[in-house]
């Protein structure tokens, strides 16, 4: 194993923070996975499953059983990490600029389509090949001139040319679930099968070039542009994985998890091994078209009568919001009969807020 080093620029004068990556295997030596937690940096279960997965991976490459390379970023947002107001962490956006930090990566498909018209031909492992060549040299070529814009160049760098990604997040308070795109599905099930989420939320490249997406949509983009013409395989099947809500740092809960991860990587042949038979699959897999969010209709101080896991019923009470000066009760209704999958740590509602998510058996409207 090695450990590698990626300065970060500084906004500020006399500080200076890295990336820090675990290299396991070696590297041009066959398949690749890539690891990363926190990116919001205020959601920490990841890491502690990353910190019970490393051993695994180290005890398997002494034994010589990792098959390519696999890379684990414990801490993929330092300067999200740093955003400490009063022993509350502010992980998910960067307070100078107000960005959300898994937004804006880079939208290869479009950046690198038009130089590939003339390079692509009949092999679908040098397409490959070529794909991420192209792809090295977009990032080769960017300067970032923020923070932020080098964390984010330093991410794809570590990732663009990995097999399989797997993001690391969680909720505020939820049920275990992923997030991946429709064509990724088939080879995202077996993690499904293994961690027993009941749900898979998927995406259509829509949501803003979030990291999985940044890192997956280039091939099945390019593979519909080039149909007719060229062969392109799925060559990265990223997700993202929703490790329940941000209390459940637990290390019964993070030892299933990084097992279920390690299965998952012997059964893509990252490393030596026959993988533990997986379970029945236990989840559905929906549209995100179909989550609907219902919102508070007033401010007050919210009693939820449903906990995350719940099936509910369109028109039925989800929970109440209770203003204390006048005692006035008002229900919240849900907006669509499903699964109601997360819900928000506040306790005091503001007008519009965003109180649950639910995914819903038909599209919805958010």
């Amino acid at each position: 194993m090695r450990i590698e080093r990626h300065p970060l620029l500084t906004d500020s004068l006399a500080t200076q923070r890295d990336i820090v990556s675990f290299h396991y295997g070696a590297s041009a030596s066959g398949l690749k996975a890539y690891l990363q937690t926190a990116l919001h940096a205020d959601e920490l279960p990841g890491m502690l499953v990353l910190h019970h997965l490393r051993p695994m991976l180290a005890q398997a490459e002494q034994r010589g059983e990792i098959r390519g390379e696999i890379v684990v970023v414990p801490v993929a947002n330092p300067a999200g990490l740093s955003q400490t107001v009063l022993h509350g962490q502010l992980g998910r956006y960067e307070l100078r600029s107000g960005e959300n930090f898994n937004r804006a990566y880079p939208d290869f498909a479009t950046l690198i389509g038009d130089q590939l018209d003339d390079q692509l031909g009949d092999d679908p492992r040098l397409n490959t090949r070529l794909i991420r060549d192209a792809m090295r040299r977009h990032l080769d070529a960017i300067a970032p001139t923020t923070e932020l814009e080098s964390m984010r160049h330093t991410l794809i760098a570590l990732a663009h040319d990995a097999d399989v990604v797997f993001d690391l997040h969680c909720d505020t308070e939820s049920i275990p679930h992923l997030y991946t795109e429709a064509p990724n599905l088939p080879r995202i099930e077996p993690l499904a099968r293994y961690m027993q989420v009941p749900l898979v939320l998927l995406g259509t490249g829509d949501s803003g070039q979030c990291f999985d997406e940044s890192c997956s949509q280039t091939w099945w983009r390019l593979a519909d542009r080039y149909r007719d013409r060229f062969p392109i395989p799925p060559s990265c099947d990223a997700v993202t994985i929703e490790l329940r809500g941000q209390a459940d740092v637990d290390h019964e809960l993070a030892r299933v998890d990084a097992d279920a991860i390690y299965q998952t990587l012997i059964g893509r042949g990252l490393i030596d091994g026959t993988p533990k038979e997986a379970p029945a699959l236990q989840c559905k897999a929906l549209p995100y078209s179909h989550v609907a969010s219902p919102v508070a209709p007033c401010t007050g101080v919210i009693a939820f009568l449903k906990k995350p896991g719940a099936r509910v019923e369109a028109g039925e009470t989800i929970a109440q919001i209770i203003d204390p000066l006048t005692s006035v009760t008002t229900d919240v209704k849900a907006n669509a009969g499903g699964l109601l999958f997360a819900r928000n740590t506040l306790r005091f509602a503001t007008r519009g807020m965003v109180l649950c998510r639910i995914a819903g058996d038909s599209p919805t409207t958010p």
